[in-house]
């Protein structure tokens, strides 16, 4: 996890989350579907930026800033601050958070969920009150499913409903690019297109991946349970499947989430040309482009 410290300014990257497989296996009485998800974070997201102000504050900029509808105390960033200082008992710290929003809003990788765990990890090292590690967990699923898992930016599982976590295997030295293709998707339509909510779970997994082609190769025997109705819904998704399956060097690329943003993996080396090639002939999509760990 990189954190930059300049005296009292604190700076670190929210990753992006991505899901490399995603199992839906069930659905609980009240609502909540039941998954099993291979989750990881590569170098590629939002900036989250807390100094000290007068007053507690939440500045938005960065490309996708506008993309944040209603007004800012609905904004899970200052959700994260309120119910941290209730958490550790102490007032609401005055501190300026500035977030830099480079991901794509509502887009399958847990942005704002990323923004409000990394939130909470600055909040515990500026005030210097540390909960236990259950606590941080509850208080994270408090602001949502996915805010747990974003908590600790490497490779997890997921089970339940996004909060059963465990360690997931090494990752090997390889590429991802992200692709989004700046159109919106609605995870309740995703869901209620779906034919099947019972599947089967993940197959099981090795302690660690030793290459991109042994790791391709088990996500190729996993699926994303939501991906087909996904592209029902919205067709670029399909478009942008294709577009990454059309380089040879994409050793396997499928939709994060709900959608619609698709990652393709491949080689470190290649990552950055595969990115230029696809923004030169898709100009109008969101594309980046990292290390996956």
């Amino acid at each position: 996890m990189a954190q930059e410290k300049t005296s009292a300014l604190r700076v670190e990257l929210a990753r992006a989350k991505v899901n490399l497989a995603l199992h839906i296996t069930g659905q609980r009485p009240d609502g909540y579907h039941l998954l099993e998800s291979l989750a990881v974070f590569p170098q590629i997201g939002d900036r989250v930026a807390l100094e000290p102000a007068e007053k507690p504050e939440l500045r938005l900029e960065g490309p996708f800033a506008r993309a944040l509808d209603g007004p800012a105390e609905n904004n899970l960033i200052l959700k994260a601050l309120s119910a941290f200082a209730a958490a550790a008992g102490i007032p609401t710290p005055n501190v300026r958070v500035t977030l830099t929003k480079r991901l794509p809003v509502a887009s399958g990788i847990g942005g704002g969920s990323s923004d409000a765990a990394t939130t909470l990890r600055l909040l515990e090292d500026f005030t210097g009150s540390y909960l236990s590690e259950n606590k941080l967990h509850d208080l994270a699923l408090s602001l949502g499913a996915d805010v747990p898992v974003c908590l600790f930016p490497e490779p997890q599982i997921m089970r339940g409903i996004g909060d059963e976590l465990s360690p997931g295997p090494q990752m090997p030295v390889c590429g991802i690019v992200l692709i989004n293709p700046k159109v919106g998707v609605s995870t309740p339509e995703v869901f209620k297109t779906m034919s099947a909510r019972d599947n089967p779970p993940l197959p099981e997994m090795p302690n660690r991946f030793s290459t991109l082609n042994q790791m391709s190769g088990y996500l190729a025997t996993c699926r994303n349970d939501m991906q087909e109705a996904a592209v029902k819904l919205c067709g670029e998704i399909g478009e942008v499947l294709s577009a990454l399956n059309e380089d040879n060097r994409i050793e396997l690329a499928r939709m994060s989430g709900s959608g619609a943003t698709c990652f393709g993996l491949c080689e470190l080396k290649d990552a950055m040309d595969i990115e230029r090639r696809l923004r030169t002939s898709h100009p109008a999509w969101w594309i980046a482009s990292g290390s996956l760990s």
